[in-house]
C-alpha cells in the first residue's frame, strides 16, 4: 500500500516484510503490525489524533503526517509514560509533577502543587485500550513478560535500523517506561528491538516494584474476542458522550434564564475529582540516552474517581519500525 507525500509516493511496510490480508485491529497491535497502524491513522485524520494527543499531556512537536502512526515524531521518556497512565486510570490523565508540596518542620504546608487532571477519555473506551494492551502480553510480542504473573500491559517501540528500543507498560496501578538507544542516534545492533532490550529491564524493575504488594487486576476489562461486546462499549461511550452534551448545554442556558449560549462559547463541564495520591515521577528524559540501559521513568495512575467525558479515539499506533529520521516515540 502506497500513500501519497511531498517527497513522492510513501509504503509503509510490516516488520517482518509480510502481508497478513484483513486483521483485526488487536492483532494488529499485539503483533506490530505497521500498515494497519498508517490505515488506521489515515482514516481517522491526523489532526484528529494530534489533537486528541495533546489531551494525553503530550506538548512536543507532532509531525502532522501519516508516518506520525509510526512513531515519527520525537518524545522525552517521562511524556510518554505519562500519557500511557491515562489507559489504566479510566480515561483521566494527571500531569507529572516533581514536588507535591513543601512544608515547615511543624508540617504547615508553605506551597502546593496541585496536579493539572484532565478527562482525556470516557472509562468505558480506557478499559478497551487496557484490553487491547493486555494483548500485547497475552499473545504479542512482550509474552515474556508473563512470567511476572500479574495482570500487566504495555507495547513494544523499535525505531528504524534499531537505533531505539522501548517498552511501555503498566499495572493497574503503575505505569514505567523504558528507553534504550544512544545520543548520537548510533544503531543498537542488528535485532535489538524493543522486547529484547528495553522489556527486560521493564520486568525487572516492575518486578522488584510489585513483589511486596497484592495482586491487582484491571476493573472490567472486556473480552475483545466478542465483535457484540465491544459494539456495546462504543455504543455505551456514544451514548455517554450524548449526554455530557447535553448537560453541558442545559447548565449554560441555566446560567441566564431563558437566554441562549453565547455562540462560539465553550460549554462549561464538571470538574474531574482530584485522584487521592497524583504521581510523582522522576524527571528524566527519553532523550538522554546512555550506553548503558537508563532508569526507568515510572509514575503511577490514581484510582478514577468520576467517569470520563468522551472523547473521540484513542491513539492507536501498533508499529515496531516507524519511518523517518531518528524517531523515538514507541508505537502504542
Amino acid at each position: 500500500m502506497s500513500f501519497p507525500s511531498p517527497s513522492g509516493v510513501w509504503s509503509p511496510h510490516n516488520y517482518d516484510e509480510k502481508f497478513e490480508g484483513t486483521i483485526s485491529l488487536l492483532h494488529a497491535l499485539a503483533e506490530s503490525r505497521n500498515v494497519p497502524a498508517v490505515r488506521l491513522l489515515a482514516r481517522v485524520g491526523v489532526d484528529k489524533a494530534i489533537k486528541l494527543c495533546r489531551k494525553f499531556g503530550i506538548t512536543a512537536r507532532l509531525v502532522p503526517n501519516l508516518p506520525l502512526a509510526l512513531g515519527a515524531s520525537d518524545l522525552t521518556l517521562l511524556e510518554h509514560t505519562s500519557a500511557f497512565t491515562t489507559f489504566p486510570d479510566d480515561g483521566v490523565h494527571v500531569s507529572p509533577r516533581m514536588i507535591e508540596r513543601v512544608t515547615n518542620y511543624d508540617g504547615r504546608i508553605i506551597d502546593d502543587y496541585p496536579p493539572e487532571v484532565t478527562d482525556v477519555l470516557p472509562a468505558p473506551i480506557a478499559r478497551l485500550e487496557v484490553s487491547m494492551l493486555r494483548e500485547v502480553i497475552n499473545s504479542g510480542t512482550a509474552t515474556r513478560a508473563q512470567t511476572l504473573k500479574r495482570p500487566l500491559a504495555g507495547k513494544t517501540g523499535t525505531t528504524n535500523d534499531f537505533a531505539d528500543g522501548w517498552f511501555i507498560g503498566f499495572s493497574p496501578s503503575l505505569t514505567c517506561g523504558v528507553w534504550v538507544g544512544f545520543d548520537d542516534h548510533r544503531e543498537l545492533g542488528p535485532k535489538e528491538e524493543g522486547a529484547r532490550v528495553a522489556l527486560p529491564i521493564w520486568m525487572e524493575f516492575m518486578g522488584e516494584a510489585l513483589k511486596d504488594q497484592p495482586v491487582e487486576d484491571f476493573p472490567h476489562s472486556p473480552l475483545l474476542k466478542d465483535p457484540e461486546q465491544v459494539k456495546e462499549i462504543l455504543a455505551s461511550a456514544a451514548t455517554e458522550r450524548l449526554l455530557a452534551e447535553r448537560s453541558g448545554a442545559a447548565a449554560t442556558s441555566a446560567g441566564t434564564p431563558g437566554a441562549p449560549p453565547a455562540p462560539g462559547s465553550a460549554l462549561p463541564t464538571t470538574p474531574p475529582a482530584t485522584p487521592a495520591k497524583p504521581p510523582t515521577p522522576p524527571p528524566s528524559k527519553g532523550s538522554a540516552g546512555t550506553e548503558s540501559p537508563p532508569k526507568p521513568a515510572t509514575t503511577s495512575a490514581p484510582a478514577k474517581q468520576q467517569a470520563a467525558p468522551p472523547s473521540s479515539a484513542a491513539p492507536s499506533k501498533p508499529a515496531d519500525t516507524p519511518a523517518g529520521s531518528k524517531p523515538t516515540a514507541p508505537p502504542s
